[in-house]
């Protein structure tokens, strides 16, 4: 018997029209869809006709899923993967089923479409050629602002999501750790009603996100630059070793060494770490 074909398939992050025909076909025609949430893909299938079986593959179940789905594709069964919105497997289940359907050698075939990653980095403004997709930060401040410290330096543009109730939160960590003067964009709620897209200082960021509490709704995508001349790249290297030495030393010697090893401005780093402090702190 002939094997199955496993589509991995993209739906819409907002704006129905843009669920592609190709893709609403496809949907229609396979024996089964694996979707992260039953109860919030059916009503999107429904409007667009597709009634199919529903099985539902995520974070929790999808290691023990994954054999069972593939025994059902050499069986010659074709499935669909959807996640609840987007491209899947874009900070989304699917990777250990997709693994596991090419280790059986059977075919799996995208059907591309939206992605709000790509769709923010397309309208942001900042440079596209090389970026490293970082999906959502710790949720906990302290390894957050570790993670951002590891970024620091990073040339390449980042591109991070981030949720409603926490983007005050990482945006206040990404002044302290990257520099209030750090090109960004934010884009919130893309093809739907209300989609802004910001962009400007991470200090302007912060402020108007701080102050508008229609701009802390929604999803979002954070665009930042990466660093771009020797000048950030000292500071952003300055940075990371003060807060690793403030671990150790009263805060102006952490200061003074980290300024003498990366020959940054002793008082940008000094100020840098006070802002995300107080702002832990409020945390």
């Amino acid at each position: 018997m002939t094997a199955g074909t496993l589509y991995v398939v993209a739906t819409p992050i907002g704006n129905l029209g843009d669920f592609s025909p190709r893709a609403i076909d496809t949907l229609r025609r396979v024996d089964a869809i694996c979707c992260e949430d039953t109860r919030h893909s059916r009503p999107l299938l429904a409007q667009h006709g597709i009634e199919r079986p529903l099985l539902a593959l995520h974070e929790h179940n999808e290691a023990q899923l994954a054999a069972t789905l593939v025994e059902r594709l050499l069986g010659g069964q074709s499935l669909a993967l959807i996640s609840d919105a987007g491209t899947p497997l874009v900070s989304d289940p699917g990777f250990r089923l997709v693994r596991a359907t090419r280790d059986a050698g059977v075919r799996v075939s995208p059907l591309p479409g939206a992605c709000a990653a790509i769709a923010a980095l397309s309208v942001a403004g900042i440079a596209s050629d090389r970026f490293v997709f970082e999906g959502f930060l710790p949720a906990k401040p302290a390894a957050r602002r570790a993670r951002l410290l590891e970024l620091a330096s990073e040339s390449r543009t980042l591109v991070l999501y981030e949720s409603a109730h926490r983007i005050v939160e990482m945006l206040a960590d990404a002044r302290a750790v990257l520099g209030d003067e750090r090109h960004a964009a934010i884009a919130r709620e893309l093809t739907k009603v209300f989609e802004t897209v910001l962009d400007g200082s991470l200090a302007s960021l912060y402020a108007r996100v701080e102050a508008d509490p229609d701009q802390r709704r929604g999803e979002f995508v954070v665009i930042v630059a990466g660093v771009g001349d020797a000048a950030e790249a000292k500071l952003a290297q300055g940075r990371r070793l003060y807060t690793q030495l403030s671990e150790h030393l009263p805060p102006s010697q952490a200061a003074k060494l980290a300024a003498e090893l990366s020959g940054a401005p002793r008082k940008a780093l000094y100020g840098a770490e006070d802002r995300g402090q107080r702002t832990e702190d409020r945390g």
